[in-house]
């Protein structure tokens, strides 16, 4: 897609940080939007920011665990705008605990809405974009995807997972010759409330980290704005880009994917240590 004037995008995760600025960037230039998110105080904020520019926009409260609720959506969304040319499923959850005693429950939170959640928003609007003249669609990974690391195992597992789904559906499109694409978003730290408004486990003291000081120690990391990440992932929809590295960070963790596991899970390991003993 090397337009997005007049085309309609759905996005999930919309009420902030990467889906919000999304959908502004989208409705400037010149998309119609359909929002979904189950924060409806920020949702309506999102709603509010992209009216007024001669797009429509539409919005619903969706759970996208809920695999009926995200398939009813896609419907409502074709019959309010006749047809869908993007679906972003950038909904998302943390959770910072040890893999050993994390319980299922959460486990399973992120889970469901990390990684079910992208399969649920693929699969009901693949039909939609495979009927439009053209169509994407746009998976939001993680460096976390790329990377694993302590205290992350279910971020990780779900991220990674995420990966692999877009990677394999990408290649079947293209044994298709299909007019829908598909590409995988590996964010680096973008400033968003995705730390704070997460799980955690107190259990992390093990590890060596303090689960009181994470939002303050991700702040301090993170190099890139919402604004930011919707603008390098828009252009990699334009130039259809397998997969997007989003922010320097990003990068750095690509790099250390590509190397020997003992190389960058040793440096984990000492740094872990070190930060237990201290």
């Amino acid at each position: 897609m090397k337009d997005f004037n007049g085309r309609v995008v759905a996005i999930t995760g919309a009420s902030s940080g990467i889906g919000r600025a999304l959908a502004v960037d989208l409705a400037r230039r010149g998309s119609h939007l359909a929002l979904a998110d189950l924060d409806d105080d920020g949702l309506a904020e999102t709603v509010a920011l992209c009216e007024g520019r001669g797009v429509k926009v539409t919005s619903a409260a969706i759970d996208v665990a809920d695999r009926a609720a995200v398939f009813a959506w896609a419907d409502a969304v074709h019959d309010a705008h006749h047809s869908v040319n993007m679906i972003v499923n950038n909904a998302g959850v943390n959770l910072a605990a040890t893999a050993a005693e994390q319980s299922i429950e959460d486990f399973q939170w992120v889970m469901d809405i990390d990684f079910w959640g992208v399969v649920h928003g693929t699969q009901a609007f693949l039909p939609l974009l495979r009927a439009a003249d053209v169509g994407h669609v746009v998976n939001i990974s993680s460096v976390f995807g790329l990377v694993s690391v302590p205290g992350q195992s279910a971020y990780n597992a779900a991220k990674f997972a995420v990966r692999g789904f877009t990677d394999a559906l990408r290649i079947e499109l293209e044994i298709e010759g299909s007019n829908v694409s598909a590409t995988t978003i590996h964010p680096g730290g973008v400033k968003t409330n995705i730390v704070n408004s997460g799980r955690r486990d107190p259990n992390l003291h093990t590890i060596g980290q303090d689960p009181t000081t994470m939002q303050s120690e991700f702040d301090k990391m993170a190099r890139s704005t919402p604004e930011k990440a919707a603008r390098q992932i828009i252009k990699a929809v334009e130039r259809n880009r397998r997969r997007a590295l989003i922010g320097p960070d990003a990068k750095l963790f690509d790099i250390a994917s590509r190397l020997p596991a003992g190389a960058y899970q040793r440096l984990l390991i000492r740094s872990g240590r070190s930060d237990l003993q201290s």
